[in-house]
């Protein structure tokens, strides 16, 4: 009896698959077998901060080079743990651990990010703030530039007020900054003061600006920028030493 045409091509399909489905687990088998190979260290950088540098995260994995990786067997690795074992720096926010095909191990970072410093009277208890309000420590890798943060008179401000409600709608006026490139470049330092109310110094210009309780942002630094564009340029940077944004359709200026 004679097949049909598109018999046989339904058998020759069914190979096909057959015969990539035993390579795949073939490969798959070789693979889970195989020692590892290298260790391939990956740090992605979209911020220009070396806050971890490929050094400390082989000596994680390796815990200062007493746990040897290259040529481990595969039943003696444990990712997770790999992985754990590299979220414990404080500047890694991100991370994978896997393997590929020719048996090397890869892992994969991502840094965290500062947006600001909060500043202490003695500069060795500074402290980083990221965008989700968590303290990271000081690095003797890498200083960030990121905008200080202080109470007015110089107190401190601990990381824990940033995670609040209240606290968090300062941590936006940071974010603000931090998103924007020039108000990173233009703010020298922020001030809360004991009424709750923002101020902050410029890195271009001596006045003090008053920007008021943390709302309406986007609106305030809106009035800011009008400022910028038609005092300055006309009567000069030094002419008023107080500019207060915080009230609605208004910018006070003496």
């Amino acid at each position: 009896m004679k097949l049909k045409p598109n018999a046989k091509n339904y058998l020759f399909a069914a190979a096909c698959l057959l015969l990539l489905i035993g390579l795949a687990v073939f490969a798959g088998l070789r693979q889970a077998n195989r020692p590892v190979g290298q260790v391939i260290v990956t740090i992605s950088n979209e911020f220009n901060n070396y806050f971890i540098s490929e050094q400390e995260v082989t000596a994680l994995l390796t815990r200062n080079g007493y746990q040897r990786l290259e040529g481990a067997r595969p039943e003696d690795l444990n990712l997770k743990a790999l992985e754990a074992r590299l979220k414990s720096h404080s500047f890694v926010r991100e991370v994978e651990v896997y393997r590929d095909l020719a048996g090397n191990l890869h892992a994969d970072v991502r840094q965290n990010r500062p947006i600001a410093r909060l500043v202490h009277a003695d500069t060795r208890r500074d402290s980083y703030l990221d965008a989700e309000g968590h303290e990271l420590p000081l690095s003797p890798l890498f200083t960030a530039r990121v905008v200080p943060v202080a109470r007015q008179g110089g107190t401190p401000i601990p990381a824990t007020f940033f995670r609040d409600s209240t606290g968090r709608r300062y941590l936006e006026v940071l974010r603000y900054i931090d998103e924007h490139p020039f108000w990173r470049a233009q703010v020298a330092e922020v001030f809360i003061g004991p009424n709750g109310k923002i101020a902050f110094t410029q890195q271009i210009g001596d006045q003090r600006v008053e920007f008021g309780f943390p709302e309406n942002i986007s609106e305030k630094f809106a009035k800011l920028m009008v400022f910028y564009r038609q005092i300055p340029p006309v009567l000069g940077w030094d002419t008023y030493h107080r500019v207060n944004v915080e009230f609605k359709d208004q910018i006070i200026c003496e």
